[in-house]
């Protein structure tokens, strides 16, 4: 285990507070149980979240969830509903909260420094009546993520900050770093002409987004 590295380690509770410190009673209280008029309207506007999940035996997996903004649907105070997009079919979220429903959700808005934090329990829907205000380009997901929201709140923008992630000069040229298809030929096609792969991708991109 990682923790039997010869690099030291913190694993007490106590030693980790004397190097980090007590949080103000502001930050250490400001878990919401319910959304609030400003977290519903971020709500309403973001366009790309991140949600953790994990098996049984807790092997953790995080997904990209991205669509037009206000994607996520608030159904009532405590619960929000994420529609389901074609994938690859991997499914491993919902693999995962068939064993276990607890989930944590990364909202982000871009602009926005701030980003919500939601953690909560959730089960996957299939109802047609739930999903069909989430159609996009006429095309109804036939699932959905309903998360029962435990907890909520704003996390402060230092990462996003650090990282000048809405900075217009961030983005990188891409002729730094390869196309999708070179990454595919290496890892998995080694036979395979990276331009093709890259094309077929791009095109799947657009014929089967929804």
């Amino acid at each position: 285990m990682l923790k039997d590295t010869a690099i030291r380690t913190i694993d007490d509770g106590e030693k980790l507070k004397n190097v980090i410190g007590e949080p103000k009673p502001a930050i250490a209280n400001k878990e919401m149980q319910a959304l609030d008029k400003h977290v519903r309207h971020f709500i309403s506007l973001c366009p790309f979240l991140c949600i953790s999940t994990a098996d049984a035996a807790g092997n953790q997996d995080i997904s990209p969830r991205g669509d037009p903004a206000g994607f996520v649907k608030v159904l009532d105070d405590t619960t929000i509903l994420i529609p389901d997009r074609k994938g690859n079919r991997r499914v491993d979220t919902m693999q995962n909260l068939l064993e276990n429903p607890n989930v944590g959700l990364l909202l982000f808005l871009p602009g926005v420094d701030e980003v919500v934090r939601i953690n909560g329990q959730a089960v996957i829907t299939d109802d047609p009546d739930v999903l069909k205000d989430c159609a996009v380009s006429g095309v109804t997901p036939n699932l959905g993520i309903l998360v029962k929201i435990d907890d909520v709140f704003f996390h402060c923008a230092k990462a996003i900050i650090r990282s000048q992630l809405w900075n217009p000069k961030t983005p990188i040229d891409r002729k730094y770093f390869p196309l999708y298809g070179e990454i595919v030929r290496d890892q998995r096609e080694p036979d395979g002409d990276p331009i093709e792969i890259d094309d077929q991708i791009k095109l799947n991109n657009k014929v089967n987004l929804y």
